[in-house]
């Protein structure tokens, strides 16, 4: 179990970091930001958020699945032996990656492109697409939380 203590830490952070960054982000940040900020500087603020932020995302997709390997190597000595509730969080881990590499390869490129060459039209509906995609992701990972805090490993 000492082994296990490292890899369940770096695991809860990397999810920390990722649904609770797309919480703050969609429920924070945006209400303020619309509040406070005109379109044009809006569009400027989320093409930084976003550069900032996805940086740490593609972090947590690195260590989520080798920790989460790891765990079920020292639980359930596999992934043949390992519980429902297991296959579940990484079944819908792939599904959070998939809509995270959707934004960051179609909608990030063209909204970015669009601040760059102030086509604020462009950028908005682009922005509503991303907003659409963090907002499926924030539910998802919801779901993966609360199958996790259902069955702790442990």
């Amino acid at each position: 179990m000492a082994a296990f203590a490292p890899l369940y830490t770096l695991h809860v952070w990397a999810a920390l970091i990722w649904v609770g960054g797309m919480f703050f982000a969609w429920l924070v940040l945006r209400p303020a930001v619309v509040t406070a900020l005109e379109g044009p500087a809006r569009m400027k603020l989320w093409a930084e958020v976003f550069r900032r932020f996805f940086l740490w995302v593609w972090l947590a997709v690195l260590i989520l699945p080798i920790s989460g390997i790891g765990m079920i190597q020292i639980s359930f000595s596999g992934f043949e032996t390992a519980p429902r509730y297991v296959q579940v969080m990484m079944g819908l881990y792939l599904v959070m990656v998939a809509l995270f590499v959707r934004i960051t390869t179609l909608q990030l490129p063209t909204f970015t492109q669009a601040v760059k060459a102030e086509d604020w039209q462009t950028g908005a509906t682009s922005l509503a697409q991303i907003r659409r995609l963090v907002g499926i992701n924030l539910i998802i990972g919801f779901v993966v939380v609360a199958v996790a805090a259902a069955r702790p490993p442990f």
